[in-house]
């Protein structure tokens, strides 16, 4: 399924007549759910998006590691004191070693063991560089596993074990809240889409009371893994609009309610 089918939401799940979701209450009677994120840590976060946010008085989740956070310390605590989620995007962002990034510091190479540690230290050196703990983590890519072969093995129970919610990437559904797996919630990129793109996500999950975990990474003009930020700017816009009945929240935020509501 491709960028174009998710913008306009011809999502799988989405087409049904009924889903779990339909039964599932939002408080205040909002009919719809969404968090803004952001991966990586990047410069653009602070310098363009903390001041935009500010404006909109707007919290949303930053998924960082503690070699991003080290770089601009002072605007990362910033982050942190005007409200902004903190969330791990692990110690050193492993990923497959098919992107060449990544191929010294690749899934394949690693077990569950390393995996733990990866996890571990992230949250520690997080805490001391910033004061807070970290509750929701970000799957670096979006990528799940660790080893070859038949040696695969999934790290989702490492992040469940330690996370409230751990979001994918790149993923072509909004979260049903009465069904999602927290520790593996969808995460739906919104980096170089237009505004209509990002309305017609949200008015696709807002018809079955789902849950969208928007993804982006740079703040700027619309390009490669980038958000642009007038299109933040008016999907906020319509998103606080009361009449349209959507909660935006950080990830954190709802998915706590998520869990509370569902009694796990």
């Amino acid at each position: 399924m491709n960028r174009l089918c998710l913008a306009i939401g011809c999502l799988v799940g989405l087409t049904a007549t009924s889903s779990p979701s339909q039964s599932f209450q939002w408080p205040d009677g909002e009919r719809a759910a969404v968090s803004m994120s952001f991966d990586d840590g990047r410069v653009s976060q602070l310098d363009t998006g903390l001041p935009l946010l500010k404006k909109a008085n707007v919290k949303v989740t930053f998924y960082v590691t503690p070699g991003a956070v080290e770089t601009r310390l002072d605007g990362w605590k910033q982050a942190v004191a005007d409200g902004h989620e903190i969330g791990s995007h692990s110690l050193t962002h492993p990923c497959t070693g098919n992107y060449t990034f990544s191929l010294k510091n690749a899934l394949e190479d690693f077990d569950l063991p390393k995996m733990a540690a990866q996890l571990d230290e992230a949250t520690d050196r997080i805490q001391k560089l910033l004061g807070v703990k970290p509750t929701t983590f970000a799957y670096p890519c979006g990528l799940k596993f660790v080893g070859r072969g038949r040696d695969v093995k999934s790290y989702v129970p490492l992040v469940a074990e330690r996370f409230l919610v751990g979001r994918g990437y790149l993923d072509e559904s909004p979260n049903s809240p009465a069904f999602t797996d927290l520790a593996q919630a969808m995460g739906t990129p919104f980096d170089d889409l237009d505004f209509s793109q990002m309305k017609a996500i949200v008015d696709s999950a807002t018809k079955e009371g789902r849950w969208i975990i928007f993804v982006g990474h740079d703040f700027g003009e619309r390009r490669r893994q980038t958000t642009d930020t007038k299109a933040v700017e008016r999907l906020i816009a319509y998103l606080k609009d009361p009449a349209n009945g959507i909660w935006l929240g950080t990830v954190a935020e709802i998915g706590g309610y998520v869990k509370k509501q569902r009694g796990r």
